[in-house]
């Protein structure tokens, strides 16, 4: 039944409730005035049954409205917010599916409750508003969650790479030539590759490719190294090979029109991403890294190299297999973006497993910690790029604690140039929270040449007097504090605390 039907179902359904409700009128003495069984009538409110016209006009009669006024797609204010949310299809496009939610209980909970539900989603609706929230916030912010909900390893897409290396007969050498990709995407998925192809258009110099679906075309940015030309590719072949049909023909998603085209675009780059970092030598390497019993950036950025793996790339696949294969589920993923003529810093990609951590981005504009690794080390950097020398990849480890809790974690971080787009830099960060499980598979955690700090949330949330670091004063805690005086002073007269 098309979405327009089921959206009809559930508007009238609530109508009927409302209108059965306003008159006082329970489920058995409906159904006399009806002539219709209350099962039925059950149904039809919770949305499932919609009934012919000669019983809209019967059940439009026992109801004391119109045939028109009860057929009408018009609502009123209590429930208008519900029809608000139908008509933008919004529910239908969450992947209720995916967290084993049936939309029918949706409907049923809508239905139980719509002048209240009504109301909050009027309000989630008018929060999204004002924050400038959009559909694709919200797909983003499902596809977060879902990732999360399975730690973030898919053993279908593991299988898939690794019979996709069998039947090409990829070495089992890495990294893998980006040539030898493309020749396998031209030959046996008919895709002809344009090196340079968006050198014509300037607008698009910040793409790493599009795709020209008509012409099975791939446009390339010219600046690509080597590795991002892989990446690139093993993401094309992940489309073909998984058979994903809504897709996004830009490297990455500018905005996402469905969430079906924003999982697929996560399923292509898990599907490169296993492809070029086999799971099973990248365990053995990770566990020769973890019994050093001390820190060692340069093996770490080692292990990065051997794969010709990109930062982004390198943490993609520690979130895969940290969890699955060493016990360690509980980290998050942040990467950072600096600008560095305007000195602001911006979270535009993170992840958390099994909980959400103390460090997480933040919409309110207010200003990141700067004793967090991922932000003292684009500082350092760019300050190397402003003395003239020349800075590809740049690592380092913090245990870092946050201020007010018991929560500590190890933290590795690697700053980079941002390319292909210039003056800007990225820092990617995995935190691991240090407990017995990171304890008993990492032999240098306690390496005391690790930098230990003290950290918190925002400046505008932390009381930490003379922060040498502090970037903004402390608004948060400062109001929180006159709040408390203020109480203190009416309970002191002999009132009662607000």
């Amino acid at each position: 039944m098309s979405t327009r039907s089921q959206n009809e179902r559930i508007l009238f359904g609530l109508k009927v409730k409302q209108l059965r409700q306003a008159r006082g009128l329970s489920f058995v003495e409906l159904s006399k005035e009806s002539q219709m069984s209350v099962s039925y009538l059950n149904e039809i409110e919770k949305g499932k049954k919609y009934p012919k016209e000669d019983k809209v006009h019967t059940l439009a009669a026992a109801l004391g409205v119109s045939f028109e006024d009860l057929a009408s797609l018009d609502l009123n204010k209590s429930i208008a917010p519900v029809g608000e949310l139908l008509k933008s299809n919004f529910l239908n496009e969450l992947p209720l599916d995916l967290f084993g939610i049936e939309l029918s209980k949706v409907v049923e909970i809508i239905a139980n409750a719509p002048v209240r539900v009504g109301a909050f989603i009027s309000t989630l609706l008018e929060l999204s508003r004002n924050y400038a929230l959009k559909e694709e916030n919200f797909y983003f912010g499902a596809l977060r969650s879902y990732l999360e909900l399975h730690n973030n390893y898919f053993e279908e897409l593991e299988e898939a790479a690794a019979s996709f290396a069998n039947r090409y007969e990829i070495p089992a050498e890495r990294p893998i030539p980006a040539n030898l990709l493309g020749q396998i995407l031209d030959a046996q998925f008919g895709y002809q590759i344009v090196d340079g192809g968006l050198d014509p258009y300037p607008e698009l110099q910040k793409l790493r490719s599009v795709f020209v679906p008509k012409e099975k075309k791939l446009l390339l940015n010219s600046k690509l190294s080597n590795m991002q030309r892989a990446f690139q590719f093993g993401k094309e072949l992940g489309f073909s090979v998984l058979k994903l049909k809504e897709r996004a023909n830009t490297s990455s998603l500018l905005r996402g029109r469905i969430f079906e085209e924003v999982l697929n675009h996560s399923k292509a780059t898990y599907f490169s991403v296993a492809l070029h970092i086999p799971k099973d030598a990248f365990i053995e390497d990770m566990q020769g890294f973890f019994a050093k019993d001390h820190w060692d950036g340069e093996a770490f950025l080692a292990i990065m190299k051997k794969y010709e793996a990109s930062p982004e790339m390198f943490y993609h696949r520690l979130t895969n297999i940290l969890p699955r294969f060493f016990g360690m589920g509980k980290l998050f993923f942040l990467r950072f973006l600096h600008e560095p003529s305007t000195d602001t810093f911006e979270i535009d990609k993170e992840l958390h497993l099994s909980r959400r951590h103390h460090p997480h981005g933040n919409g309110l504009f207010e200003h990141y910690c700067r004793r967090w690794v991922a932000v003292s080390l684009l500082k350092d950097l760019h300050q190397l790029q402003q003395e003239g020398k020349s800075v590809d990849t740049f690592v380092r480890a913090q245990r870092s604690h946050y201020i007010g809790t018991e929560d500590e974690y190890l933290c590795l971080t690697i700053a980079r140039p941002g390319y292909p787009t210039p003056n800007r830099n990225v820092s990617v960060t995995l935190g691991l929270l240090v407990n017995e499980e990171a304890r008993s598979k990492i032999g240098f955690i306690d390496d005391p040449a690790i930098q230990y700090r003290e950290v918190n949330k925002t400046c505008e949330r932390c009381a930490v007097e003379n922060c040498a670091e502090r970037a903004a004063p402390p608004t948060v805690v400062q109001k929180r504090q006159e709040w408390k005086r203020i109480q203190a002073r009416l309970v002191e007269l002999g009132g009662k605390g607000q």
